[in-house]
């Protein structure tokens, strides 16, 4: 299943100086395929399209960013919605 992550932090905790925004996410979890990553890198945001198989392969994939971050995940879908 296909899953949008918003994943926000401070300016006090920006990554920038410290390795940047690959340092807030685990690209090797088991279960994830990272499809897609975007920034809004001037307000702190960075969004992921993720493929993962369960929400705890999720919670591995954003463990490196737990203690930095907020994170809202939204499942999303390739289909459109026929009526």
């Amino acid at each position: 299943m296909l899953f949008h992550i918003t994943q926000t932090h401070t300016p006090d905790d920006c990554p920038v100086d410290s390795g940047g925004s690959g340092t807030l996410y685990n690209a090797d979890a088991e279960g994830v395929t990272l499809k897609a990553m975007y920034g809004a890198f001037s307000e702190h945001v960075i969004f992921y399209i993720v493929e993962a198989d369960s929400f705890k392969a999720i919670n591995q994939f954003l463990m490196p960013g737990f203690k930095l971050c907020t994170c809202t995940v939204t499942p999303a879908a390739e289909e459109s919605i026929v009526k």
